[in-house]
Parts: structure tokens; C-alpha cells; sequence
């Protein structure tokens, strides 16, 4: 194809994405955009999220219209630059549409493999997201929050990948991995993590992480320093005492979709992000052996009477790796004041209009600030 004229498809969000619903365009025909400009709204059975435009140029011809459901691939807009002439881009809209076969992903889009390792004798799940030229750049390590799973990562895990290997962890007791969580304490999340890099050979990795994970990721920053490149916090616990026990106890009790889906909207600033396929995978999670106890092993051992029992601001002067904290405005889980007092060589991110969950409601803006600190971080 020639480099003027470029297909924009739909996108593969996570290993299961087979298809999208196009919801709202967010610019128009005729309009100049930009690489990394945000441009249709698209709906999955996890969750909607708009999808960022991979070139720059024209937005010359819109294809798919709100409504359409469409798989994994297929063209969604043409992206010119000004000049090139209306027949080129109707011939190339043709030429795509009559060769057009539904694949798991666009051209050049980096390689999702779901895997397990076994370490300390429990399977823990991961999914590894490649990039084409499988340069040697520093690895990154995704770690999710409490009952969550490598699916927290949907919107970030590909793009962060453009130029490393991204690896996003099922904590234990969570997602496919082991539920076998020892004790539940920080210490056994912590050797569970050491031991997952181990055991893939990663020597040291660039370590982003959210809510519980954030404080799983300070941990080893503090522990075994030599093992973290940097660190960047999203929402995180760890900084502060607060936490949502509503939300904690909520969410370890609900069995049935009327209970979870209330508990599930206090994630978002935008409560209507929470799907009935979400709710159900989420539920589907919670009905697995072992599952439960694993919750509330957790939940003792790191909110014991609604409060965080892990603290880590007395270390953070100590830290010699580089430090981002992004927190969502709208947090009703974990108080963004969490962001106050902290050393001021962090850099710190309060994002508007979002919650608990930045890397899914922000996603533009946290994938645009953590590819800036790690690639800072690369040329220390």
C-alpha cells in the first residue's frame, strides 16, 4: 500500500477481542489528525474505549458508521494526506474490502501469546505482548489490582510493547494463575514476583502497576532494587491509609449480578463503562475454587479494618529508581490525596473525569506519560 493512503481497522484489545461495536466518531471527515489523536469510540464485551489514531494525515473517508459491529481488522476509516486524489482513496477502499479476511490482529500490531510458568511450585498466567523487531530494550512487568487480571491492561499492554516486550502478570489467586496465596501478605507477593522474574531469566524490568499491585511493586523496589528499572504507579496503594472498605468487602461478598455491577461502577468516573460482559467475567472469577479465600486472605492482610496496612512513604526518599505516580481525579477507591507531600523528584499526574481505573478510562494520556518516563529512565 502506499505510504500516503492508510487503512484505519478495528483494533484486537486483549487476547479474546474478536470483534467491536463503532459507538461515536470523535472527529469528521475532512479533519487533520494527528498520531495518538483519539478518534472513534469503540465497544467491546469488556469495555468501550476510543481508539487512537496510528498515523497522521487526513481523515478523508469514514467507512464504518455508529452501530456496526465489526470484527477484529476490518477498515474503519481511510487516513490520507491532503493531496492524494477521491478515486485513489474509493479504488483503495474497494481493493481492501474485496481482500479483507478477519485475522486476530492488524498488520504490525505487536504479538499477544497467553503463557504459565510455574514458580515456587503454583502456576502463575502471564501474557507476553512482543514487538515486531524484538529489540533488547529493558522489559516491562504490568501488575493489576485486587480482583483484577492481565485484562486490566487491554489498553495499554500493545501500545507499550511498540518497542519492548511487555509481560502482564496474573497476580496469584487472581486471573488463570494459582489461587494458592499462602498467607495473603505482601511478603508472599513479593517473593511470588521475584520469583516469576526469575524463573523467565529477566534480570531487571520496568515495573507499572496499579492500586494493590503498586504496592506489590514498591515492595521489590525496596527489597530487591537491583530487579526494578523504574516504577510507575497508577492509582496505587501504599502512599496512604485510606481505602474504600465498601468497595473491598463489596466486592469479596457479591454473587450475583444486581451485587456486583454497583460495586463494579465505583471503579469509574463513568459508571456506564461497566458491561454485562465484564460483570459476568468478574463473576464467573469469583464462583472458582479457591477464589474467595484468596479475596479475603488479601483483603485481611492488606486492609485489615478498612485501612492500608502497607506504607511505603518513609521509603521513598531511599529509592534510586525514577518514580510516576498517575492518579484519576475521580478515585473513589483509593484517595488521590495519596499524590500529597510526596518527594518532589516523582513526578506526579492527577488526571480529570477519571477514576480508579486511569489505565482504562485515561488510557491515551497514561500510555503518552509512561512511554516519556521509561524511555527517561532507558537514558539515565
Amino acid at each position: 500500500m502506499p505510504d500516503r493512503i492508510h487503512a484505519l481497522t478495528m483494533p484486537k484489545w486483549g487476547l479474546t477481542m474478536e470483534e467491536g461495536t463503532v459507538a461515536e466518531w470523535e472527529v469528521a471527515e475532512g479533519d487533520t489528525i494527528a498520531e495518538g489523536d483519539e478518534v472513534v469510540l469503540i465497544e467491546t464485551s469488556k469495555i468501550a474505549g476510543s481508539l487512537e489514531s496510528p498515523f497522521s494525515g487526513v481523515l478523508r473517508k469514514i467507512v464504518a458508521q455508529p452501530g456496526d459491529v465489526l470484527p477484529v481488522g476490518a477498515l474503519l476509516a481511510v487516513v490520507t494526506d491532503a493531496e492524494v486524489d477521491p478515486s485513489v482513496v474509493d479504488d483503495f477502499i474497494t481493493e481492501f474490502q474485496a481482500n479483507f479476511v478477519p485475522e486476530e490482529a492488524s498488520e504490525g500490531e505487536a504479538a499477544a501469546v497467553a503463557q504459565t510458568v510455574e514458580v515456587h511450585g503454583k502456576r502463575l498466567s502471564y501474557v507476553l505482548t512482543s514487538p515486531d523487531d524484538g529489540n533488547g530494550a529493558t522489559p516491562v512487568l504490568l501488575l493489576h489490582g485486587f480482583g483484577g487480571d492481565a485484562n486490566a491492561w487491554l489498553f495499554n499492554a500493545a501500545d507499550l510493547a511498540k518497542d519492548r516486550s511487555v509481560y502482564a502478570l496474573d497476580l496469584p489467586g487472581h486471573g488463570a494463575s494459582s489461587k494458592d496465596v499462602g498467607d495473603g501478605t505482601l511478603d508472599a507477593f513479593t517473593r511470588a514476583v521475584v520469583g516469576f522474574l526469575d524463573a523467565l531469566h529477566i534480570a531487571k524490568a520496568h515495573f507499572v502497576a496499579h492500586s494493590l499491585g503498586g504496592a506489590i511493586a514498591l515492595s521489590v523496589a525496596t527489597t530487591h532494587p537491583e530487579r526494578v528499572a523504574s516504577l510507575a504507579l497508577l492509582s496505587t496503594c501504599g502512599l496512604g491509609e485510606g481505602i474504600n472498605r465498601e468497595f473491598i468487602e463489596g466486592f469479596i461478598a457479591a454473587q450475583r449480578r444486581k451485587e456486583i455491577k454497583p460495586v463494579l461502577q465505583q471503579l469509574f468516573a463513568n459508571p456506564d463503562l461497566v458491561t454485562r460482559d465484564m460483570i459476568a467475567d468478574v463473576l464467573k472469577f469469583k464462583r472458582l475454587d479457591g477464589v474467595p479465600d484468596a479475596l479475603r486472605k488479601i483483603a485481611d492482610a492488606f486492609f485489615p479494618d478498612g485501612t492500608q496496612a502497607v506504607q511505603f512513604r518513609d521509603q521513598l526518599n531511599g529509592l534510586d529508581q525514577p518514580i510516576l505516580v498517575i492518579w484519576g481525579a475521580k478515585d473513589s477507591i483509593v484517595d488521590p490525596a495519596g499524590t500529597k507531600g510526596l518527594p518532589p523528584s516523582i513526578e506526579i499526574h492527577v488526571l480529570n473525569d477519571v477514576g480508579h481505573m486511569p489505565q482504562m478510562e485515561g488510557a491515551h494520556d497514561v500510555n503518552r506519560l509512561i512511554h516519556a518516563h521509561l524511555d527517561a529512565a532507558d537514558n539515565r
